[in-house]
């Protein structure tokens, strides 16, 4: 897959979402983001990254285990309607579907966002 044109520099766009992905992560969990690397590729968004876990649910883990896998679930739920909202309405972009999915004992996440069509040299661009 190749990257198309854009009238935004991709180097652009990719800080635009990176910038925003690490606010939802302060306002979500009150963490950064440790570490990522966002790709564009046609129709599709790949960002890679390192969280660091919310220390509440690390202490919960051992002992109730049901318990931090729903509030996981739910928090990566959450945190793919703030992405998809962003994405819409700031980047005019048309988000078709967002998969995310994190890893507590490396603390990796990957997040694959499709797009409804390929980006296009107005992508990026703010919303009038």
């Amino acid at each position: 897959m190749r990257n198309p044109k854009f009238l935004a520099p991709t180097s652009t766009i990719k800080r635009m979402i990176a910038q925003f992905c690490n606010e939802i992560s302060q306002e979500m969990y009150g963490l950064g983001v440790k570490k990522q690397r966002i790709e564009l590729y046609d129709d599709k968004i790949i960002i890679f990254g390192q969280h660091k876990r919310v220390p509440a649910l690390t202490a919960l883990t051992g002992k109730y285990g049901d318990l931090t896998l729903t509030v996981d679930a739910a928090l990566v739920r959450e945190y793919k309607e703030r992405l998809k909202e962003y994405l819409e309405k700031e980047l005019n972009l048309q988000v078709l579907t967002i998969l995310k999915d994190y890893d507590p004992n490396t603390e990796n996440a990957f997040i694959a966002i499709y797009l409804k069509k390929p980006l296009s040299i107005h992508d990026g661009l703010p919303a009038s």
